[in-house]
């Protein structure tokens, strides 16, 4: 094993273990995403049209106000790692690597949380508004 090249260096080593876990999220993310959103698509059709008391009564039956916020929370969680990729993999000062994955990390919750508080203030105050 050669000490002069970084394929010498690491040659044998085994990977670092962590790839993997990330790549598989990855994956089971972009299907849920896929099934969400032909689900979301196919419940737009159906609605027979696109008022806003119309949309507002279809958000506040559970059984869509429960899947909006899973495709929410499952959409902004598959940006958060594929931006996460694209950080580590083209920013190379550790401070500003841990900056921009803190801002990251604050936009991805934060966006969720907020889609998800508009969506339950609608499915809760549904009824009172018709």
């Amino acid at each position: 094993m050669g000490t002069g090249t970084g394929i010498g260096r690491v040659r044998g080593l085994g990977s670092a273990k962590t790839g993997a876990h990330h790549w598989i999220q990855q994956r089971v993310t972009a299907a849920g995403n896929v099934l969400l959103l032909i689900w979301f698509l196919i419940s737009l059709f159906k609605l027979p049209g696109l008022e806003y008391a119309e949309v507002v009564a279809w958000l506040g039956q559970p059984l869509v106000a429960v899947p909006m916020m899973l495709m929410l929370a499952n959409l902004f969680w598959h940006l958060r790692m594929g931006l996460q990729v694209v950080i580590e993999d083209y920013v190379h000062e550790e401070g500003t690597k841990f900056g921009t994955l803190l801002l990251l990390n604050f936009y991805a919750i934060g966006g969720a949380a907020l889609g998800i508080f508009a969506i339950a203030k609608i499915a809760f105050t549904a009824g009172a508004a018709s």
